[in-house]
């Protein structure tokens, strides 16, 4: 009985593959202006082993099945293109948790979910994308001082609510602007055309969010701690060679 219970343990604890390296299997598309699994222009694709988003289109890839309890591990990389509105703007994307809702709920385009950010300088903020309700929020220890308007992380800092919103990663550069190519002083971030590991460790109702192995972010009392997950295209290319979900 002990080895059969062992082996179900291991057997439930071992890593999923969300992208299988071939297509886009698990996943459905949403775009702004064709909905769902509608992609004339291929804004999502799958080519040498790796999604390919071109940003020409807002939109997502929404995964077919909830998720809670799970350490998520996306690996990506900038392309050089970018489209309006953001053509000359900080190339930008997210991956988006404990996705609920319907799709398109926020904006016309996303489910309403806990955003880890991927955008120029930026990469590792959390926002809170939805409608402001109880439904959705983080508790993150923040600095006492704002950040252009915005709660920034502080390890050990006092905690504070947010609903709507962001609470911005911890070394972001003070004097960031919304211009493409923008790099901080201290970002964790690497250059374009490089790739990037980002580590978001869901656990309860809390998020450990880690970029390139270092600790960029944390919430707790994270409403809610269950849903999809979603990938971003807002107007920037990018491309993602691994999408990997262990259970904890």
């Amino acid at each position: 009985m002990f080895a059969v219970s062992f082996q179900a343990e291991a057997q439930k604890k071992k890593k999923i593959e969300l992208f299988n390296g071939k297509n886009l299997d698990g996943w459905y598309t949403f775009l702004r202006t064709t909905g769902k699994n509608s992609d004339p222009k291929g804004v999502f694709t799958v080519s040498k082993g790796l999604i390919a988003i071109t940003g020409e289109e807002y939109g997502c890839i929404t995964t077919n099945e909830e998720y809670e309890n799970y350490k998520l591990v996306v690996e990506f990389k900038w392309g050089e293109k970018t489209f309006a509105p953001r053509v000359d703007r900080a190339r930008d994307n997210g991956v988006l948790i404990h996705s609920q809702g319907k799709d398109g709920g926020y904006g016309n385009v996303w489910m309403n979910s806990i955003e880890c950010q991927i955008i120029e300088g930026g990469t590792g903020d959390f926002l809170v994308v939805g409608d402001g309700s109880e439904n959705f929020a983080i508790s993150c220890p923040v600095a006492p001082e704002k950040q252009n308007g915005s709660y920034i992380y502080q390890p050990g800092g006092q905690l504070a609510t947010i609903h709507k919103g962001r609470v911005n990663w911890l070394y972001r550069d003070p004097e960031w602007k919304d211009v493409i190519d923008f790099r901080g002083a201290k970002d964790v971030e690497k250059a374009v055309g490089k790739w990037n590991r980002m580590e978001v460790i869901a656990k309860g109702d809390n998020i450990d969010l880690y970029l390139n192995g270092v600790l960029v972010n944390q919430a707790v009392k994270v409403k809610p701690s269950k849903g999809r997950i979603q990938i971003q295209s807002e107007g920037a290319e990018m491309y993602v060679r691994k999408v990997e979900l262990t259970p904890l």
